[in-house]
């Protein structure tokens, strides 16, 4: 059952109750990436596994994850080509009660240095399970962001 979560500002992604922050480096410059994160919503499920579906809405997007949980999002910053962040601001997933993500992208050599953030909020079994479930949501997030760079920089 989809439920309304707690319309949190950007400022939410340093006062979270969780954080998970997985940085990564890539050889395809911050406007390629910027672009694939921002303007090519439907092309998500290429790169990123978990992503089954994901269509630009309005000011936001609406995304399906492999496994039934779905979000309807809404853009926070989408700053080219430095910073792309959306709030979750409907979902099934059980026990959540705030979401941000942010994508952070700075020059690293000649390519870029990817900041992704969860900023999260929910129940204490929801908090918990994001905390133990870090090393995966880490590798998936590795593997996304690899996918990526290879499908911008070949």
């Amino acid at each position: 059952m989809a439920h309304r979560l707690h319309p949190v500002g950007i400022d939410f992604t340093e006062t979270a109750p969780v954080r998970l922050v997985f940085t990564h480096d890539v050889a395809a410059a911050s406007d390629a990436v910027f672009h694939a994160l921002a303007e090519d919503v439907p092309g998500w499920p290429q790169w990123f596994s978990s992503v089954a579906s994901a269509r630009p809405t309005e000011g936001g997007r609406e995304v399906r994850l492999q496994g039934g949980i779905r979000f309807t999002e809404s853009v926070l910053v989408a700053k080219a080509p430095e910073v792309y962040a959306y709030r979750v601001d409907v979902t099934n997933a059980p026990g959540a009660r705030a979401w941000i993500e942010e994508w952070r992208l700075t020059p690293a050599g000649g390519g870029t240095r990817i900041r992704m953030t969860f900023a999260l909020d929910g129940t204490a079994a929801f908090r918990l399970v994001w905390r133990l479930g870090r090393p995966g949501v880490g590798r998936s997030v590795r593997r996304a962001i690899g996918a990526l760079d290879r499908r911008l920089h070949g």
